[in-house]
């Protein structure tokens, strides 16, 4: 599952202690294993291999360069939701014919600089973007290639603000009006409508809602069949779930053995997107024991990282396991919310956890938090955003440095008047 292993009693990520690296880098850090990034996508890559698929990385859930460099250098496209993801994912050398770029609210400055790099295709969430990137598309005199997003009302039996396959969510076009728009595409005079498009949601951990929303696409099929038109591709979008407490998710086999027989039969070039899947479980996250507290009624650990560094359990109620680095003989635990600096009752990283007994200056891992990890930290407290590590074998790098104050200060002013 992951590269994070204790030996001899200490926590390694790959060859390396987690304690050697924290000794260098300081703490708070996120950390991720390069071996296990490379195991995660190669496992699709190895289920779906009948298919080919283009499998496109959803960067949002991690757009480390050296995550990104990674995961390109071994085939993977990217799924973009923002020109700021484009511009980043085309630093590390990805190719532009891989890049699918989906979102419900592109501006016109990010589909022109989409149209200028020459990306694959649009995702388009509706009628309104489609006539918006035909008109900016004829403006530049350049054509382009769409996928329509079906909403194909499909509850994903996830948490609700990552489920987006219904018709109460703000994503995708219901498929009477897909029908409507790809009958009339012609009009379209700069964007030719190459592709179908589903993304139901995500941390799914059964294949039933993939097989819903797929049945409905492939039937959709047969009608748009039937009237002639032509589809070469259906991106059927990620949500994989992973394990983070006792889940029992599919596996990239178990994922591929369920939607196969359903894919296998279309004559379509089949694009995936998963983010969770590759990167959740590849990377941790490390901080530092501050103090013990202990007020009579709870006990707190309260350490130097916060929901600014890792927002999940305070955004979502997500649960994240929670460990010493360096393991203890003692059989002693402790009932104890682990919480952060931030003057927030919402900053904690668990809570009425039962862990060994930790002291201060003890280091402690945030398992599974390489997903939605540092893309979703904050300034909040006038706090520096923490470091970025990468672990290959027995070495480790910084990919990305601790923010300065002087970072935060920078593009900020006193207004003349008020001088």
């Amino acid at each position: 599952m992951h590269d994070f292993l204790f030996k001899k009693g200490e926590l390694h990520c790959e060859g390396v202690k987690v304690s050697a690296i924290a000794a260098e880098v300081g703490t708070p850090f996120y950390l991720y294993s390069h071996h296990t990034l490379v195991d995660h996508f190669t496992k699709i890559q190895k289920a779906f291999a009948t298919l080919n698929p283009l499998i496109c990385f959803a960067m949002k859930a991690n757009d480390n360069l050296a995550v990104l460099k990674t995961l390109a250098d071994h085939g993977a496209g990217f799924d973009i939701v923002s020109v700021g993801e484009l511009k980043k994912v085309l630093k590390i050398g990805a190719d532009p014919k891989k890049i699918v770029f989906a979102s419900v609210g592109k501006t016109e400055e990010e589909i022109t600089f989409a149209l200028q790099t020459g990306i694959l295709l649009f995702n388009v969430e509706s009628l309104p973007e489609l006539e918006e990137i035909n008109r900016i598309a004829e403006k530049m005199g350049k054509k382009t290639q769409a996928a329509l997003r079906i909403n194909p009302d499909v509850e994903a039996a996830t948490h609700a603000h990552i489920t987006t396959g219904t018709l109460k969510n703000k994503f995708g076009i219901d498929l009477a009006s897909t029908h409507k728009i790809l009958k009339a595409q012609k009009k379209y005079t700069h964007v030719k409508i190459t592709g179908l498009h589903i993304h139901i949601g995500s941390q799914i951990v059964t294949s039933g809602p993939f097989i819903t929303a797929i049945k409905k696409v492939t039937e959709f099929l047969d009608v748009l069949k039937k009237d002639k038109i032509k589809i070469e591709y259906l991106d059927i979008g990620g949500g994989l779930g992973i394990i983070y407490r006792d889940e029992k998710p599919q596996t990239a086999q178990d994922f591929a053995d369920a939607v196969l027989s359903y894919l296998s039969k279309l004559d379509i070039k089949i694009i995936m997107e998963p983010g969770r899947f590759i990167v959740g479980n590849a990377g941790i996250f490390v901080t530092k024991v501050l103090y013990i507290k202990d007020n009579g009624v709870k006990k707190f650990v309260i350490v130097d990282g916060g929901m600014n560094d890792f927002i999940r359990p305070t955004l979502y109620g997500a649960y994240h396991e929670v460990t010493p680095v360096k393991g203890t003989s003692s059989t002693k635990r402790f009932k104890v919310d682990v919480v952060g600096p931030i003057c927030e009752s919402g900053d904690f990283f668990a809570k009425d956890r039962d862990i060994p007994l930790v002291k201060k200056d003890d280091l402690l891992a945030v398992m599974s938090a390489g997903a939605y990890g540092f893309v979703m930290a904050s300034n909040y407290n006038v706090r520096c955003r923490p470091p970025e590590v990468m672990v290959k074998g027995k070495k480790f790098a910084v990919t990305k440095e601790r923010e300065k104050f002087e970072d935060l200060l920078r593009g900020e002013h006193i207004p003349q008047f008020l001088k």
